[in-house]
């Protein structure tokens, strides 16, 4: 690591700047946004409006409803568009600190987090969406008539939608904490086990209390905590052989 330590005000400085400047990409796409807000607002809401059929609208009980859950669409658009901005400065902030053959994986990192993340979104969005909102419209009946108002629905798809862009994020993670050294490739894949129980706890924490929603996330982060697992092992062989190397002989 070759540059010198900073002070703490410096870095306090530092990150002050990276989130002035994540803010204010996030703050420019969600401007930009707005001119589209009942597109991306009518996108995010095409799973939900498809299993009440083609009689079922949403409603709004407020009168503030419509223009805040339009205005809250473009804010998530904005930042879904700024989360390359969101890597790249979390990068800036964090690579003084690493070593230079660690350094030129910045490019590789904010392409393959944007992605993941992205993939997440997309996975959720088409995959798992229909039959969450599927699965409690059919919970309608004769005397039952399902009315969703905009702002619960928007609220759920934007929690998932967010849970699953998250989550995918695990491989970058496990593959950074392998190469930081705090923990090896063989410590995660043996912790597998605390791995599944701890997808599963996640998404039933995140997803709606019906069991399909938990297992189609739970079922995605454990395959991409071992596909970071494989990762690690492959770009971080450095860290193995010094772990074994400063093994007691008997």
């Amino acid at each position: 690591m070759d540059d010198p330590a900073l002070p703490l005000t410096d870095h306090l400085a530092e990150l002050r700047s990276r989130l002035f400047k994540i803010l204010g990409a996030w703050a420019v796409c969600a401007v930009g946004a707005w001119s589209f807000k009942e597109q991306i607002f009518g996108l995010l809401l095409q799973p939900a409006t498809q299993a009440l059929g083609p009689e079922g609208t949403l409603q709004a009980i407020a009168p503030t409803e419509i223009f805040f859950t339009y205005l809250k669409s473009a804010l998530l658009a904005g930042f879904v568009f700024s989360i390359p901005v969101f890597f790249w400065q979390l990068w800036a902030f964090i690579a003084p600190g690493l070593y230079p053959g660690e350094k030129r994986v910045a490019a590789p990192f904010v392409i393959v987090s944007t992605f993941l993340f992205g993939g997440g979104a997309f996975f959720g969005y088409y995959v798992v969406f229909p039959l969450i909102f599927q699965f409690f419209a059919g919970f309608s009946s004769d005397f039952v008539e399902s009315a969703w108002t905009m702002r619960e629905v928007f609220a759920l798809t934007t929690r998932l939608l967010l849970a699953f862009g998250t989550g995918f994020e695990l491989p970058v993670v496990v593959f950074f904490l392998s190469m930081a050294g705090v923990v090896t490739p063989r410590q995660f894949l043996s912790g597998a086990k605390y791995a599944v129980l701890g997808s599963f706890v996640l998404a039933a924490i995140l997803t709606p209390p019906d069991v399909v929603s938990q297992v189609l996330l739970a079922g995605p982060l454990i395959l991409l905590y071992l596909v970071g697992v494989a990762v690690a092992f492959v770009f971080a062989p450095a860290q193995e052989e010094t772990e074994n190397s400063i093994q007691p002989t008997r």
